[in-house]
């Protein structure tokens, strides 16, 4: 009986969300580029603000951070806290440069500040990167969530073993193939206004679900004490641990907050196009900072719902011996009745799909717009790019499904994607800040800063005895020690052989550039509130070895 109320929940409201899905956005355009790829610049704030949350808070987040609060406590939420800080600034200084040039990609604004060299090295960085690295880490994080929750290897039963198959394996594939087949179908038949509808649907329900694992899991710890038993246990078992500085022996020293840990947040939040692309298709100015700042509103529930349960998890399963990325589903498994454990899968997948979509979607944005349109066939058709796009995005999807098994043996599938985001994160960083900061930096400045960053961090990350010394210096700090060699080397080429005129940014007038009159009072808020949470939870102590 539970398994059935399960299974029917969550068809429930995978199929709800599905229908009003189509509904909302039956009469939109889909032939255009400008529909398809930005949906139109129609886009409001909710919906921006629900899309961007989302579009964050895949499995890679609920799997992932929650399973490294499960090892390290509180001190990860760094992870949420110090990316509203990055929030603020994407509304501030990021995205009117964007708007004003009315691009669709971050690699088409460094086309406009340096040139078509620059556009093409950077679109190919961003498509190695999500074929390679996020799409498959999504499907990956997105399974292994769902059969903890829904113990896919019991609902096989036994035909996997009498096929000579192994069940966790067999549950494994079969999830990431379902979900890289449906995310496929949202992002490549309906473009990014049906991705950000689909998205803000699907954010209600992980919000609501995400607090629900929270409370239903403290009254499973508080016993017949109830929430307050709960909490009770929680600060007593874990007071040590409810420490917003990391020490020397977690994942997040304090020191790495202010360099690698802040720029990989500020790149995330400000440049990289998976995020940043529904806020190219805000209606104006105004909609696009009230959007942004209020995911930065809503961010500050993170760890309620991502760093929270992983700690309920080290109390509840204390001497299991379980695996950190296993420890969410395992929880959620545990303390939701049937019903909810049904409609917190479908959500689940919800959150998958809108990583997946997203990051889909704009790899086909960057294909199509970057190199097809630009590159290989300069007079194709609107249509033909579109389709372009759609073709690309299937060979992308089957290869990211094929790859995401392959990260079974990952020690911690988090620390792993904030390593290789490092890559590509801190060279485009340091390009788009040099190339909005200054006016006379010269194009070949900008692409050595690609390369070389790129070249520099994976050879320290890969290659002995670089690897090594890295790890003594901690993996952030020498991604803040690349960054500042990339921008100091940059400026000192633009002092050498700076370009013979300077760069002046035109308004094209692609949406009403009237800033919100709130945005930096709002935005000072946001930064006060995220330095309150430190303060409150800081205990200095822990910086002692």
């Amino acid at each position: 009986m539970d398994l059935t109320l399960t299974l029917l929940s969550f068809l429930f409201f995978t199929g709800l969300v599905a229908m009003l899905t189509w509904w909302f956005t039956r009469h939109d355009d889909h032939a255009s580029t400008g529909g398809y790829f930005l949906a139109g610049r129609s886009l409001t704030f909710p919906l921006i603000a629900g899309s961007l949350l989302l579009t964050n808070l895949s499995t890679e987040q609920m799997v992932g951070l929650n399973g490294a609060a499960f090892k390290d406590g509180l001190c990860v939420m760094v992870w949420e806290v110090v990316c509203v800080v990055a929030l603020v600034f994407m509304a501030w200084f990021f995205l009117p440069r964007f708007l004003k040039s009315g691009v669709a990609t971050v690699p088409e604004y460094l086309e406009i500040r340096f040139d078509r060299q620059t556009q093409l090295i950077t679109t190919i960085i961003f498509l190695l990167a999500y074929v390679g690295i996020l799409l498959p880490i999504i499907l990956y994080t997105g399974a292994i969530g769902l059969m903890g929750i829904l113990d896919v290897p019991s609902l096989l039963g036994g035909a996997p073993a009498y096929l000579g198959l192994d069940p966790e394996a067999t549950s494994l594939w079969l999830i990431v193939i379902l979900v890289g087949v449906i995310g496929s179908i949202y992002a490549l038949f309906g473009g990014l206004r049906t991705v950000a509808v689909s998205d803000t649907l699907n954010g209600v329900g992980l919000l609501v679900g995400g607090l629900l694992i929270t409370v239903f899991a403290l009254f499973a710890l508080g016993g017949e004490g109830g929430l307050s038993g709960g909490l009770d246990t929680l600060w007593t078992q874990q007071r040590e641990r409810f420490n917003s500085v990391g020490g020397p022996q977690t994942k997040v020293p304090f020191g790495t907050i202010f360099s690698g840990i802040f720029l990989i947040n500020l790149f995330y939040w400000t440049t990289n196009q998976q995020i940043i692309q529904r806020t190219f298709g805000a209606s104006s100015l105004a909609e696009g900072q009230k959007g942004v700042l209020l995911t930065g509103a809503l961010k500050l529930l993170g760890p309620l719902y991502l760093v929270i349960p992983g700690m309920l998890a080290f109390s509840l399963f204390a001497g299991q011996d379980v695996a950190a990325d296993k420890a969410y589903g395992m929880l959620v498994n545990r303390v939701l009745p049937a019903p909810l454990t049904g409609f917190f899968a479908a959500v689940m997948i919800g959150a998958i799909l809108s990583s997946f979509n997203s990051a889909l979607n704009s790899s086909c944005t960057l294909f199509s717009l970057g190199l097809y349109k630009r590159l290989l066939y300069p007079k194709a058709t609107e249509a033909e790019v579109v389709r372009s796009g759609k073709y690309f995005g299937w060979t992308v999807a089957v290869l990211a499904m094929a790859i995401a098994p392959l990260l079974a043996n990952t020690e911690s599938i988090f620390d792993h994607l904030q390593k290789m985001n490092g890559m590509y994160f801190i060279p485009v960083l340091a390009v788009v800040l040099v190339g909005m900061l200054t006016r006379r930096v010269p194009a070949i400045a900008a692409r050595l800063g690609l390369v070389a960053g790129f070249a520099v961090i994976a050879i320290g990350y890969f290659v002995s005895p670089f690897d090594k010394i890295v790890s003594s210096l901690h993996e952030y700090h020498f991604l803040g020690i690349v960054f500042s060699w990339l921008m100091i080397m940059m400026l000192v080429i633009g002092e050498i052989w700076p370009r013979e005129t300077e760069f002046v940014q035109e308004d094209v007038g692609a949406v009403d550039m009237t800033p919100w009159r709130y945005a930096i009072p709002a935005g000072l808020v946001l930064i006060l509130i995220v330095f309150t949470i430190y303060l409150v939870f800081a205990d200095f102590s822990a910086l002692t070895p």
